[in-house]
């Protein structure tokens, strides 16, 4: 069964607005530690949470391990999901160098943004994140509490006594999560260890319905997702120049996908609206999208609002 990927949200402004999903992967690498005890991990998805909020977007599902983090959110474009992850960059950074006083220890990670435009894609991806437990030693997804696993599929309350956020005063806002933002108008909830319950801030609806409202579904899709294929294409390509022939294969495939029409026969309107997208989601040059598309350099470059030396 086919799932409708764009949806309409009401955002944390208050607006409502049609949303379309991203992944985003912060990855240190393996010379970069990020998160490197619970408390960490902790102060990063209430980073995650902020963010979110500051930057207008929703996040589906996250996980937190000690190298690197996954989150995908519904997003306007690709320049609000972008937004928010450079966002999130900043102000955990901030953090890092507050307690451990180094200034440059973030400067390696990187961030990556990737529409998912497919449901496959879509439903791998939200399979994919949660697996990352794995990477930190635990031998169960559902026990890792660094993950928005938990929050799906849920009849019964999360256990222990939860404290609403927005209830709080000005000083435990910046005791628990490091801020001075008002938190009065949140929907998030803290258990007895102040730690977000992600079921409070995560849009439990929306990956719910991408797995067709079946939670067998969802546990199989985690169990069986491809990790290595799914690194490769959610972590790796994005950063990796692919070859022309390798680039031309992505392209048709998009091309079929979105106009059902091979790229070389797509009309000058189709390729205005395919370009965009190839050059965000793809290590390219103008260069190699001239080559591939038939287009000349100069509409390339207009199109992406880019100058000559790019």
């Amino acid at each position: 069964m086919a799932f409708v990927k764009p949806v309409t949200r009401r955002l944390p402004d208050g607006r409502w607005a049609n949303v379309l999903p991203f992944h985003i992967s912060f990855e240190g690498l393996e010379k970069n530690i990020i998160c490197r005890d619970d408390q960490d991990c902790d102060l990063l998805v209430k980073t995650l949470a902020l963010c979110a909020r500051r930057k207008n977007v929703i996040i589906i599902i996250y996980a937190v391990v000690s190298n690197h983090a996954h989150v995908a959110v519904l997003a306007r474009s690709y320049k609000e999901a972008l937004a928010f992850a450079e966002e999130v960059k900043r102000v955990y950074s901030m953090h890092f160098r507050r307690k451990y006083g180094e200034i440059k220890a973030l400067k390696g990670t990187n961030v990556n943004v990737q529409i998912l435009d497919n449901d496959w894609y879509l439903r791998n991806a939200l399979a994919y994140i949660p697996r990352n437990a794995f990477d930190n030693g635990a031998e169960i997804i559902a026990d890792y509490k660094w993950t928005g696993f938990r929050a799906y599929f849920k009849k019964e309350k999360p256990a222990g006594i939860l404290r609403k956020v927005a209830d709080m005063s000005e000083k435990e806002w910046r005791q628990i999560f490091h801020t001075g933002d008002d938190l009065s108008n949140t929907t998030w909830l803290v258990n007895p260890n102040d730690e977000l319950e992600p079921i409070s801030f995560c849009d439990k609806e929306y990956l719910e319905q991408a797995f067709n409202g079946d939670e067998a579904f969802f546990y199989k899709s985690v169990g069986m997702v491809n990790v290595p294929e799914m690194t490769q294409k959610l972590v790796v390509s994005p950063r990796k120049m692919k070859t022309d022939a390798e680039f031309m294969k992505d392209l048709e495939s998009v091309s079929d996908r979105w106009f059902h029409s091979s790229v070389r026969c797509l009309s000058s309107d189709q390729q205005a609206r395919l370009l965009p997208y190839i050059f965000r989601t793809n290590k390219t040059s103008v260069a190699q999208m001239s080559r591939a598309l038939g287009m000349e350099k100069d509409a390339i470059r207009k199109l992406l609002n880019l100058n000559r030396s790019s």
